[in-house]
């Protein structure tokens, strides 16, 4: 009952603070996100350094104002204090309290003293909460809020309206919860600001469903003090699914994305997520062009690996520059060619799959979401890295999911599965495309599996158990024989049934027979697209 009241609250406190937007002009406004998350952000971590003070000093728990209480330490036992907080906590001075702001609010210039507060904050905290771009600069914590009000007059009421919809609640018995809470605020917190993307990569949100699955599949068994990195990371959901699996003190995260409101939607996620001590590994660039992390001269290899990449994209713009000697191992299937007449349906996508299998770990283990044509296609580079799977047996299995299942795309998507360690086979494949439940999602159809389907996905896989026209168990030497095929479909035995049945099981029979005809025509007619692609490559070559 307490966490669903905070989480009301929270909700309410958000919808506020975006009524205040729409009041001064900046509803739908380019910059309401960064205002939006970057005042939430900072009553969030005021209201846990409040908490986290309270735990070591009990006389600040049993004040009945343990701000007032605080301001009557010197400035070196504030200091101390300071030096028993936890590495990962935000620091703040006694003048960057909300109270402070809040009872101040009447003064001349509350505008630059409310800017000046947060970036005062940004920059004591700058080594643990900034984000760096590839080329080695720093992207600060907060910006200056109120000059995205151009009407200068109307910046000291602008404030003092944000700063008054911060007072009404604490976040401070909510800290003991965890992901559950803190994910569900986090989506809240950016549904508006996730649907038309925001860079060339940036895929910033994974139903939660196809996260939990990825993160549960792949994390089997207890394991601690690994790495894990996304590559095309957005706002961080298939990283914190995985965290959460693991657990944030048992793993380190690393991750790269081009867009610059993806890299900061990721580290608030951090933040509210107990994972401050990955920001400094959260970097803002080209992925594909430029790789940030390395041990050495070489990339960095991880031991957990997930990703959602952009299925097409243009990139014709750096993609000769990909086309190296340095990077043929890295790109051992090929770079897509540039297609003139539509450079937009670049396969960039499969320029990550060969990127994350090059950055794996000796013992290293991925999920990767990719389009379901790229399991069958029997040519060109989806067919090259498929062999590759096979040959240097590091293919744990695939999951071919409903249509639906992401509402933005009608792509139907399966997430492959990759395990260095699976060098004996055993490779699970399964077709979980009938399940789900249809709802309508605005303009869009979208299908939601629920707890129980989800449950069944992952304890089925893990299991490596074969279910009748669900899952298939098969080794190297059998997808060998099926033209490097990953279909759960292509390896379902025929069966031929004798048995009396009524006109009423006929006809249920007949329909089932329909649909399974109306999927193996869908798939025929990928690989037809498919051909005409290839076709059309080798014209323009």
């Amino acid at each position: 009952m307490v966490v669903q009241n905070f989480t009301a609250k929270t909700k309410e406190l958000i919808d506020n603070l975006k009524g205040v937007c729409a009041s001064y002009g900046l509803g739908n406004d380019g910059n309401e996100f960064k205002i939006i998350t970057q005042v939430f952000l900072y009553k969030f971590m005021n209201d846990k350094f409040g908490f986290e003070v309270k735990e070591l000093e009990p006389k600040l728990k049993k004040s009945v104002n343990w701000e007032q209480e605080i301001a009557s330490y010197s400035d070196k036992q504030y200091e101390k204090l300071l030096l028993r907080m936890s590495a990962d906590s935000a620091r703040l001075k006694r003048e960057h309290f909300l109270s402070q702001l809040h009872n101040r609010q009447n003064e001349g210039e509350f505008a630059k003293l409310f800017d000046d507060t947060l970036r005062d904050i940004a920059i004591l905290n700058n080594e643990i909460f900034s984000v760096k771009t590839d080329t080695g600069s720093k992207t600060a914590l907060f910006d200056k809020l109120s000059d995205f009000i151009t009407d200068s007059s109307r910046r000291d009421d602008f404030c003092r309206a944000l700063i008054n919809q911060l007072v009404n609640f604490s976040f401070e018995k909510i800290f003991h919860q965890k992901f559950d809470f803190f994910s569900t605020i986090f989506e809240y917190l950016i549904k508006d600001y996730n649907k038309d993307g925001g860079g060339k990569y940036a895929e910033y949100y994974t139903p939660h469903a196809v996260a939990k699955i990825m993160a549960s599949i792949l994390v089997d068994k207890p394991v601690s003090n690994v790495t894990c990195y996304d590559p095309s990371a957005g706002s961080g959901t298939l990283l914190m699914n995985i965290a959460h699996a693991i657990g944030e003190d048992r793993c380190t995260i690393y991750s790269q994305d081009i867009s610059q409101k993806s890299s900061s939607m990721l580290r608030l996620n951090l933040i509210l997520n107990n994972l401050v001590h990955s920001i400094q590994n959260i970097i803002q660039g080209n992925t594909l062009k430029e790789p940030y992390h390395k041990s050495g001269d070489k990339l960095m290899s991880f031991d957990y690996v997930v990703s959602n990449p952009p299925f097409k994209l243009d990139f014709s713009d750096f993609r000769n520059a990909l086309d190296t000697k340095q990077n043929q191992k890295r790109f051992f299937a090929g770079i897509p060619n540039i297609t003139p007449k539509s450079p937009d349906k670049m396969a960039i996508y499969l320029l990550f799959i060969q990127h994350i299998m090059y950055s794996l770990s000796a013992k290293g283990k991925a999920a990767i979401v990719v389009p379901t044509g790229f399991i069958t296609a029997q040519s060109g580079i989806e067919r090259k890295i498929r062999e590759k799977l096979v040959t240097e047996k590091m293919l744990r299995g695939v999951v071919s999911m409903p249509s639906n299942i992401f509402a933005t795309t009608g792509t139907n998507v399966s997430v492959l599965f990759l395990d260095k360690a699976n060098s004996k086979g055993d490779i699970v494949l399964m077709d979980a495309s009938k399940m789900g439940t249809t709802v309508k999602d605005g303009k869009n159809q979208k299908t939601l599996l629920s707890h129980e389907e989800e449950e069944l996905i992952i304890k089925t896989f893990n299991a490596h158990k074969t279910v009748e026209d669900f899952t298939v168990v098969v080794s190297y030497d059998q997808i060998k024989e099926k033209n490097y095929s990953l279909s759960a479909g292509r390896y379902f035995d025929v069966k031929i049934e004798y048995t009396d049945i009524t006109p009423t099981e006929f006809e249920q029979k007949i329909a089932g027979y329909s649909k399974n005809l109306e999927q193996l025509f869908g798939e025929s007619k990928e690989l037809e697209k498919e051909i005409k692609k290839q076709l059309a490559g080798l014209k323009y070559e």
